[in-house]
Parts: C-alpha cells; sequence; structure tokens
C-alpha cells in the first residue's frame, strides 16, 4: 500500500478537492462531506441532482457516528453483522446532517469499506468519504484507474489508482430499519 500517495490525496480532501478511488465494485467519487463547496462541484462533476443524496463510506462506525442517530441494539447488531463489507444501509440521521449529503430524505446512506485503499484514505483524512461512482449519471460506472483519468481526468484533484474489490456490482443498498432493499448487489 503506497502509504505516500494515501497522504497526498487526503491532503487533497482536506483542502477541499474533489478525488476518485477504488472501492469494492467501481471507482468512487468524493470529497469531505463537511465541505458544502465540494460537495457542490462534486454533483456538478457528476451531473446528479441534489434531492438524491450521497453515500458516506468510512474506515470504522466511529467516523460515521456523527451521521447517525441512536440505533437500537437490532439496528446496531445488523450494522456489526455486516461491516466492514459491500453493504449500504440507510440509516436515520440527525436533522443537523447537511441537506447536501441527505438530499431530500431523513435517511443518509452510509458504509464501513472493506476496501483497503479505501478504508486507509477514510482513516487519513480522518472522516468518511462522500463515495459516489466515479462516472457521469446515466453513464457505466468506472472500473479502473485508466478509465477515470480518460473520463473526468482534468475534473478532479487527484486519484488513488488501484485495483477495485472484484464485486461485481455496486453495493446493495438496503434501509436499517424496514430491512428492505432499495438497489441490489
Amino acid at each position: 500500500m503506497d502509504r505516500l500517495r494515501i497522504r497526498a490525496v487526503a491532503r487533497m480532501v482536506r483542502a477541499g478537492g474533489l478525488i476518485a478511488y477504488p472501492t469494492e465494485a467501481v471507482y468512487g467519487l468524493g470529497c469531505d462531506p463537511r465541505n458544502r463547496d465540494a460537495v457542490r462541484r462534486l454533483l456538478l462533476l457528476k451531473r446528479r441532482p441534489a434531492h438524491k443524496g450521497l453515500i458516506l463510506i468510512a474506515a470504522d462506525a466511529a467516523q460515521l457516528a456523527p451521521y447517525m442517530m441512536p440505533l437500537s441494539a437490532t439496528e446496531q447488531a445488523r450494522l456489526d453483522a455486516s461491516w466492514p463489507g459491500p453493504h449500504t444501509w440507510l440509516v436515520p440521521t440527525p436533522t443537523a446532517t447537511p441537506r447536501w449529503l441527505r438530499g431530500r430524505h431523513a435517511t443518509l446512506a452510509v458504509r464501513v469499506t472493506a476496501h483497503p485503499l479505501a478504508a486507509a484514505l477514510c482513516r487519513a483524512c480522518g472522516h468518511p468519504l462522500v463515495s459516489t461512482s466515479a462516472n457521469r449519471s446515466g453513464r457505466p460506472a468506472l472500473r479502473s484507474a485508466r478509465a477515470v483519468r480518460i473520463q473526468l481526468g482534468r475534473a478532479l484533484d487527484g486519484l488513488l489508482p488501484g485495483p477495485t474489490g472484484g464485486a461485481a456490482r455496486p453495493t446493495a443498498i438496503r434501509d436499517l430499519r424496514s430491512g428492505q432493499q432499495l438497489r441490489a448487489g
């Protein structure tokens, strides 16, 4: 693992930059979720409507705690059983969670990633990252650093190259409270 490169990309994130990095199935497009301007820039680049909301990935559940309401023991057990791993959950989020992250929803999509580079990047940043597929909306997800450079290269401030986790599809998304699957994995 190239720790120097990870630290350099983390510095770009902390400075408000947009980056791309490998995840379980595809390359992710990310930024600091607390930086409204960076998130707006990400949404513009991706051509994604803000009302849809975004996903946050983290190195561990503690990084996601500020974005989640207190959970029941059953809900916490469900998360603990699936993380780290390719499981994204819609969790109830405090009303103080910015709309630029949750869109028009009272929930936020979150995941503790099992991808070693993505997790190392979150640790180096010291907080979760916005994680949406690195592609323009409606176009196929990008699965290599080369494809990201070709399609989005000049619009990005940083790129953490590496293999994706090999999953055939982006992670499933489930509602934590109901258990309902909203996106197949």
